[in-house]
C-alpha cells in the first residue's frame, strides 16, 4: 500500500471503496456494481488484509441470502410466504395510485407489487 492509499485509509476511514476488491468479489455474478461497491463500504473499508479477507465472506454470504436473482424469485415469494418475513436486496421502484391514494412498490426481480 502506497503512502497516498495509507492517507486515504487515516482520514476517511470506513468509506474507502477498493475497485479491485468488486472484480474480485462479483466474479460471474449477475449483481449490480453499485450493490457490491455499498457492501464493500460496510465490511471491508479497512488496510487490514484479514479484516478484509473476512469482510469478503460477509459480502458473499449477504448476496447469496439476500439478493434475488430472477429465476430464484419463486422460492424467495415462498420463503416469503412461509416466514412471514425475508430481508431481500433487488430494485424497488414507487409509484403513487392516484385512485388510492396509496404509494405501491415494484420489486423487479421478484416480481411482486
Amino acid at each position: 500500500m502506497n503512502a497516498l492509499d495509507k492517507k486515504i485509509n487515516e482520514y476517511f476511514q470506513g468509506l474507502v471503496v477498493r475497485k479491485d476488491l468488486v472484480k474480485a468479489v462479483k466474479g460471474n455474478a449477475i449483481v449490480p456494481t453499485y450493490v457490491l461497491e455499498y457492501l464493500l463500504g460496510q465490511y471491508c473499508a479497512t488496510n487490514d488484509e484479514d479484516s478484509i479477507q473476512s469482510g469478503i465472506e460477509t459480502v458473499r454470504e449477504i448476496l447469496r441470502k439476500h439478493y434475488v436473482h430472477r429465476n430464484e424469485a419463486g422460492l424467495i415469494r415462498s420463503t416469503i410466504k412461509e416466514k412471514g418475513r425475508h430481508k431481500v436486496i433487488d430494485k424497488i421502484s414507487v409509484d403513487l395510485n392516484e385512485k388510492t391514494d396509496a404509494y405501491e412498490a415494484t420489486f423487479s426481480n421478484l416480481g411482486i407489487k
